[in-house]
């Protein structure tokens, strides 16, 4: 993350104001949505390690994953499993793999990425900004294997 980024969700979170994740949820700032319900938003990461990373994000805007309601932490992974399921049914993957940094944005967020080896889960490799046709056809092929 950025410098200018770190600042913003700083200041997001000093004034009151909602993270970039809330307002993507609150349909502020659009994305490419994989699936939704009343307490999850799934949608495909701009800044993707592989084709397919996709977060998962409680619309509950908690920093830390383990200071979620405990029925939040119960349903975050049955909430992923069928996403998780199309994520290998869509790519070229041995299975898809779960990682929880949450050091970039202040809201607490679960990464599902299509891997083959521990390094495709390597956090300090390069993202860089994903095609935005791409990242359409990859929601269009995650959606359909759901």
């Amino acid at each position: 993350m950025g410098i200018r980024s770190f600042i913003q969700n700083l200041n997001s979170k000093i004034f009151g104001g909602m993270t970039i994740f809330s307002k993507i949820i609150a349909g502020e700032i659009p994305s490419f949505k994989i699936a939704e319900n009343d307490k999850f938003y799934a949608f495909l990461d701009i800044f993707p390690l592989r084709e397919g990373h996709t977060l998962v994000v409680p619309k509950n805007e908690t920093d830390n994953l383990f200071d979620l309601p405990e029925e939040y932490l119960k349903e975050i992974l049955l909430f992923a499993r069928p996403i998780a399921k199309a994520i290998e049914k869509s790519f070229d993957c041995n299975r898809c793999g779960i990682s929880v940094v949450g050091l970039e944005v202040p809201h607490a967020h679960v990464h599902l990425i299509p891997i083959n080896s521990a390094n495709d889960l390597n956090f300090t490799q390069p993202k860089p900004k994903g095609d935005m046709d791409a990242l359409k056809r990859v929601q269009e092929k995650i959606v359909s294997n759901l």
